[in-house]
């Protein structure tokens, strides 16, 4: 049934419901048969279809989609931002700012190893679109770093068609606020772990014996 009737308080009453019901339950099987329903009521279903002259192609294809259709749904949940590593640019350059403000008035933390991991985080902000460029043939990418940072508004880099951009967001280049902010806390608690460990443990690396000689010449006579 595709463009049904129905009174518009029932449906949002029935809608509310499912969401509710989706909260309560742990089973992941529930929560798609739940999701489908309440896409069907939205009116908001699709059916993408993948094919492929091969199955090796056919499910790479598939992954690229579901990737697309993940990115999709966490847009939906937060908003987007410029993509291209700009909003991360943006972030280092409002953070970097707030940081000398609060010094100049000496209310930011002045401690030598809070300023030095202060100054790796804006460090790693920039790596995204420093691997981009570089990806894109552009040596380490600090041009480019410094064109992003120097612009304004949406200002940034398609390696696409290798050329700066006015704004991203109008050139279809686009990031989840949720896989942004994502990215960022995960890699923090990742750094924050690596930092706080210790000893690492690792297998001894085995030596490889070399291979037999070979056997001498006018053998195979015998």
């Amino acid at each position: 049934i595709v463009g049904g009737k129905g009174k518009k308080a029932e449906i949002e009453a029935r809608l509310a419901q499912l969401r509710k019901q989706r909260e309560n339950t742990d089973s992941k099987y529930d929560v798609e048969k739940i999701d489908e329903r309440i896409a069907k009521l939205s009116g908001g279903v699709a059916v993408i279809r993948v094919g492929a002259a091969t199955e090796t192609e056919m499910k790479y294809l598939k992954l690229k989609i579901e990737d697309a259709v993940n990115a999709t749904k966490a847009a939906i949940a937060e908003g987007i931002v410029a993509g291209g590593g700009v909003a991360f640019i943006k972030a280092a350059q409002k953070a970097k700012h707030w940081f000398e403000n609060e010094k100049g008035k000496g209310q930011a933390d002045t401690a030598k190893e809070f300023e030095v991991g202060f100054t790796i985080v804006v460090k790693a902000l920039e790596a995204p679109l420093r691997q981009i460029a570089v990806n894109a043939g552009k040596d380490d990418g600090s041009v480019i770093v410094e064109e992003v940072r120097k612009g304004r508004g949406n200002f940034g880099y398609d390696a696409l068609k290798d050329e700066m951009v006015s704004d991203m967001a109008l050139a279809g280049i686009v990031d989840p606020v949720k896989v942004a902010r994502l990215c960022v806390l995960n890699a923090a608690s990742a750094a924050a772990i690596l930092l706080t460990t210790e000893v690492a443990v690792a297998e001894e690396p085995k030596e490889e014996k070399g291979a037999a000689p070979a056997m001498p010449g006018g053998m195979g006579d015998y």
